[in-house]
């Protein structure tokens, strides 16, 4: 009986790379790019990807593919969310800036279709 990904602790590039979406070769550039992500190397120099490194690349795929963002723009977002995350307060003016910032596009498309 085969474990499910979220029972496993370490995961191998190949690995990662089914599940994300994202080919070996562009994991191992994001590894030079984005400092934050740093997966662990076995004894043979293979990478040992964790679950908190998954959740980094998703994050960082969101960020250049969905929503638009340069290598350097997405850095610098995810360190504003990392030093967000120490300030709860700050963290909740970001989503609710997001949420308002949503809203209004939204709103926009209304306002084109009912014009």
């Amino acid at each position: 009986m085969k474990a499910s990904n979220r029972d496993k602790l370490y995961y191998s590039i190949s690995e990662v790379a089914q599940t994300t979406g994202i080919k070996p070769y562009v994991l191992r550039f994001w590894e030079k790019e984005f400092g934050l992500l740093k997966p662990k190397k076995n004894r043979a120099g293979n990478r040992s990807y964790q679950q908190k490194d998954i959740d980094l690349i998703n994050q960082i795929k969101h960020l250049l593919y969905e929503e638009g963002y340069t290598i350097e723009g997405a850095k610098a977002k995810l360190k504003n969310l990392k030093r967000d995350e120490k300030d709860p307060l700050a963290a909740e003016k970001m989503r609710l800036q997001r949420l308002l910032s949503e809203i209004k596009k939204e709103l926009s498309a209304l306002v084109e279709i009912l014009s």
